[in-house]
Parts: structure tokens; sequence; C-alpha cells
């Protein structure tokens, strides 16, 4: 079982297409706030990021932002933070945050979402730490990176176990449940020429 008392969400800066990504960002960091979960996430106020941020501090919630003195200024740091770390450099961003969490959760966002899910499940991978990684597939949005992902494994690219340990979810209650619950794999990842 995990206990999940912060919970990193990764997720995009613009607020995507549709209105459903707002709405799932908000409904998101209501619900932690509701169960007495931080949030550890980018410190931005824009885009999904602000939504989560915005439901946080509505609910009078704690929340920690993570950003790098570089984008401060460009991805406007959020001000009403009462908890906004400064660091040097994107690695410093993420290796901060992988620590402070107990727990990762991608919603939809770009390729610096993604980057950020696929590094901190591969540390999972490797066993560099035992949290549980997660995806809100918000209205689908996640759908073709599943089906890439179920490719890598028919084509022997990723192992099942490892591809097990992603959790999905369309609900963040759901997402939650399965979190707790959470048991990792006692299998790391190990190279075998030909096994897989």
């Amino acid at each position: 079982m995990s206990e999940i008392r912060r919970l990193a969400v990764f997720c995009g800066s613009n607020p995507g297409a549709r209105p459903e990504y707002v709405e799932g960002a908000r409904a998101l960091g209501r619900l932690l706030s509701q169960r007495g979960i931080c949030v550890v996430y980018g410190g931005s106020s824009v885009g999904l990021m602000s939504a989560v941020a915005e439901a946080v501090l509505d609910e009078l919630g704690d929340i920690i932002g993570v950003i790098p003195r570089m984008l401060v200024e460009r991805e406007v740091a959020h001000k009403a933070l009462t908890d906004l770390r400064i660091v040097e450099s994107m690695h410093e961003r993420k290796a901060l945050i992988a620590e402070l969490s107990d727990g990762f959760v991608a919603m939809p966002g770009g390729i610096g979402t993604l980057e950020e899910f696929f590094e901190i499940w591969t540390w999972a991978q490797l066993g560099v730490h035992n949290k549980p990684c997660g995806l809100l597939n918000i209205a689908g949005y996640f759908d073709p990176l599943l089906a890439f992902l179920d490719r890598a494994v028919e084509e022997k690219f990723v192992r099942n176990v490892h591809r097990s340990m992603v959790i999905v979810e369309t609900d963040p209650v759901a997402l939650l449940e399965k979190f707790e619950a959470y048991q990792p794999p006692n299998v790391v990842k190990w190279l075998n020429v030909g096994t897989i």
C-alpha cells in the first residue's frame, strides 16, 4: 500500500483545445485538496498547471511549485503560492519534484509533460523509486500513447510487467484509489540480449 501525502502533477502549460482538460485539472486539484494531499507541480500560472493550482488554492489546500529560474518570467511563476521553490535547471526541478512526491500523475500536456512522466516511470522501472506513476486520461487524450506502449510490448521493447506499472484512469477518484493500493512489482529492469 502506498501512502500518498504529496502527489506530483505533470500537465500542460497550455489549456489545450478542449474544455474537458481544464475541468479535469480543476477536479483533480479539488479532490487532492479535499483529501489533504499536497500537490507538487511545475510552479506556473498558465495552462492546465494554473487550473490545478487555482483549484487547490480555492480549497485552501497545500501546494508546492518548483520552477527553474529561467522559466520564472517565461512561464509566469505563480505568485499566489506560499511555497514556490526556484531552482537552477530543469534537472534540479525534476529531481526536487521526485524527492518531494509520493506518486506521479500526468495529465494532458505536450512534450515537456511526456518527458517528465517518462523519466519518472523509467526511474520506477529501474528500481530508483517504488512510487506509483499514472495517467489521468481525460477525453481519451492518452489513447494513442497507450496504443503505442502496447505496441512496444508486442514488439518486445518494453516488458509487460513494466507496462503494467502505469496506472491509467479517466476519473481522478479511481486513479487516486489505485495509487493508494499500488504494490510495485518485484522486478526491476535488467538487460539480457534477446529476452524481454
